[in-house]
């Protein structure tokens, strides 16, 4: 019998725990080929040993800090030069930085992993996420982004960080659905759909950065959704047959639902989208019919 993934090329970033490794090993034994695109080598391998296991799957790995847009332009080059199609690509990678600072590009940390890398990697895979449509794109926000707003004056948000870093992670995960929201009108008949999710309250270590915060994080931890619980949302939107054709859309517990009511600002999207460029260096190239 074959499998709804048999022979798909997936990409998954932060795939070497928590949410990205269930969602990667779900699809692995679906038959999909996946690769992880992750931080920590050892890390890494060990999940990679584990998904290919249990799935009987082959995986590779792609190692690359996307704090950094160098190593998510690599990590695209990388990928490139192993896969002539890319079938879905699952944003999944996402930290909670607690305190300011500014990665080597002068991006606050938060927004680096969240969204900016994302942006970056998505918009140099575009091209082979075309040639291999229909195609999926797949990115995890979350409910945080509910109450937060983008500061085109202020992007890195100095000054106001939250409590916790709660409002850098809010403002990054606002710019995640704005940019879904974007990305799924640019490629509307593409045959390339983008859409985005909240995974629900995840026991992960996204929170591991918590600080004096900690304490409470973990306490909390023991009414939150497992791992696997979480995945279900981005696997279904990675792998379903319900969703065909579906984009530009919010999902939670696989379902679509409202967004924020600043998620639906067109203005505000295709201004971050222009802002998203320059910071990211990202020109793109001319399609060809």
């Amino acid at each position: 019998m074959t499998s709804p993934m048999d022979g798909r090329i997936v990409l998954v970033t932060g795939g070497n725990s928590g949410i990205g490794k269930a969602s990667a090993m779900s699809l692995a034994k679906m038959g999909a080929e996946v690769t992880l695109l992750c931080r920590n080598r050892e890390k890494a391998e060990k999940a990679r040993a584990e998904i290919s296991s249990d799935s009987g799957r082959h995986v590779d790995l792609i190692i690359a800090d996307m704090l950094r847009m160098s190593e998510a332009r690599r990590a695209a080059s990388e990928l490139l030069s192993t896969y002539s199609r890319l079938d879905v690509l699952l944003n999944n990678a996402g930290a909670n930085f607690t305190s300011y600072q500014e990665t080597e590009d002068g991006i606050e940390r938060t927004m680096a992993l969240n969204y900016f890398s994302q942006f970056l990697l998505t918009n140099l895979l575009l091209p082979v996420l075309r040639k291999s449509a229909p195609s999926r794109i797949v990115n995890v926000s979350s409910d945080g982004h509910y109450g937060a707003t983008i500061d085109f004056e202020n992007i890195n948000g100095k000054g106001k960080m939250g409590p916790g870093g709660l409002g850098a992670y809010s403002r990054s995960k606002l710019a995640i659905v704005l940019f879904t929201y974007e990305l799924a009108r640019r490629l509307r008949g593409s045959g390339v759909t983008a859409n985005c999710l909240h995974p629900g309250a995840v026991r992960t270590n996204i929170w591991s950065h918590a600080g004096i915060f900690r304490p409470l994080t973990t306490f909390a931890s023991l009414f939150m959704l497992s791992p696997d619980a979480g995945a279900r949302t981005s696997v279904y939107l990675a792998s379903s047959s319900e969703v065909e054709g579906v984009t530009g859309e919010y999902f939670d517990k696989c379902k679509p639902k409202r967004s924020s009511r600043e998620s639906y600002d067109e203005i505000e999207a295709a201004r971050l989208w222009e802002l998203s460029q320059r910071i990211t260096g990202f020109v793109a190239q001319p399609t060809t019919s």
